[in-house]
């Protein structure tokens, strides 16, 4: 019975964390601000890490089935 909100949410956490991290390297690879008045090494960096701990969750509910 668990399996189905597993799979839901490491979905869900997997698609956001994949798709941030493509739409944070187009951004960087254009030169385009990430986010507006703050740093773009920092923005970057956040985003990225932010991307990545998002696919990683996403990862750990997929090996909780």
């Amino acid at each position: 019975m668990e399996s189905g909100p597993a799979i839901f949410a490491g979905t869900v956490f997997a698609l956001f964390g994949a798709g941030l991290l493509m739409w944070t390297g187009v951004r960087v690879r254009h030169r385009e601000p990430v986010a507006q008045g703050v740093s773009p090494v920092a923005s970057a960096t956040l985003t990225a890490l932010a991307g990545a701990g998002a696919l990683l969750l996403g990862v750990w509910c997929f090996t909780r089935l």
